[in-house]
């Protein structure tokens, strides 16, 4: 099968290689020095997931008509890029494989002639040098859309998928998607101090920082009458505890995440952005849970601070210890304790 993947770093040089692996014709998109290394030296995989060089055709935009395309691009860049490729993506089923709450929304807006489904990657992977992607973890992908049973096209582009790494269509994709925004809580810290996530998460004092950042999110989805998806080890029924938990007691999902990861450091998606000197999504990460805390009515100050010091390290370059971290939290969190 001819598939597209738009957008080839860590996630969506992971699907690309893995696809190529198992005999399709895959085409990427890419651009500066990642688009040169892959054109001489294709894409270079290891990890989780094994050793496999994919050699795959690359460009800055699609060069031919795919039968399935994946959008695996960062959240802000998404729209631009499906407006760039949209001739060649109309009449064909579009996974948009993204972070935040958006994706699929845009892609439908975008790509009116397109079936597009939504994808969330719980892989982790790593793209810190150009043309070479490592699977630090490895996990599932999920592929939905709207709060019901998933479409066809979404069962069929799971199959698909599934032959190359584990991949399943799920019911309620909407409360998978803010599921896997508290996942994404641990992605803040990693990019504010340096450290990996896992180094993050051990840390007592960031870790009650995380925790409070979690459970103000938990709260956010359940003022906007989100019921949650189940996936990575989590689920309504255990976030509702969450939210209501002492602080104490919620620091069990943090930790959780961490025996998760394994022992491979996760440096998380947002971190990657970071040391190679681009624009984070943090506002799509914890900037959507102030976002929908907004339309709520209510406040998200945590998640609030959180985005904010994300936003100074891309500004100045330098991050903040774990120790001025939770200085500059302590007050905030002191008057939302939990």
């Amino acid at each position: 099968m001819r598939i597209g993947v738009i957008g080839a770093g860590a996630i969506g040089g992971t699907i690309a290689a893995l696809l190529e692996r198992v005999g399709h014709l895959v085409e990427v998109t890419a651009r500066g020095d990642q688009l040169a290394a892959i054109r001489e030296n294709g894409i270079r995989l290891d990890g989780g997931w094994g050793r496999h060089t994919a050699r795959v055709s690359a460009a800055e935009t699609l060069q031919t008509r795919p039968e399935l395309a994946f959008v695996c691009t960062k959240a802000q860049d998404a729209a631009a890029a499906m407006r760039a490729n949209a001739e060649l993506l109309s009449g064909i089923t579009v996974v948009v494989v993204q972070n935040g709450l958006a994706g699929l929304r845009e892609a439908s807006e975008e790509l009116p002639g397109s079936d597009c489904v939504g994808a969330l990657a719980l892989y982790a992977a790593s793209y810190l040098s150009p043309g070479r992607v490592t699977v630090t973890t490895t996990a599932n992908t999920y592929l939905g859309a709207g709060d019901g049973p998933p479409p066809e096209s979404a069962i069929a582009a799971a199959q698909i998928l599934d032959a190359a790494m584990p991949a399943f269509a799920i019911d309620n994709f909407i409360g998978a998607q803010w599921t896997k925004l508290m996942v994404n809580q641990v992605n803040a810290m990693p990019a504010i101090t340096g450290l990996s996530a896992q180094e993050t998460l051990g840390d007592r004092g960031l870790r009650r920082v995380i925790t409070a950042s979690l459970q103000e999110a938990v709260r956010v989805g359940y003022a906007r009458g989100v019921t949650y998806g189940s996936i990575q080890g989590l689920d309504d029924r255990i976030l509702r505890v969450v939210a209501r938990a002492p602080r104490w007691a919620a620091q069990s999902v943090p930790l959780l995440m961490r025996r998760r990861m394994g022992a491979t450091p996760n440096p998380g998606s947002t971190l990657q952005s970071i040391r190679r000197g681009q624009l984070t999504e943090i506002d799509y990460l914890n900037g959507a849970v102030v976002a929908e805390a907004r339309t709520a009515g209510i406040e998200a100050p945590v998640n609030a601070a959180l985005t904010a010091l994300v936003h100074e390290v891309e500004r100045t370059g330098r991050f903040v210890p774990r120790a001025g971290v939770v200085e500059r939290l302590a007050p905030l969190l002191a008057k939302h304790d939990g």
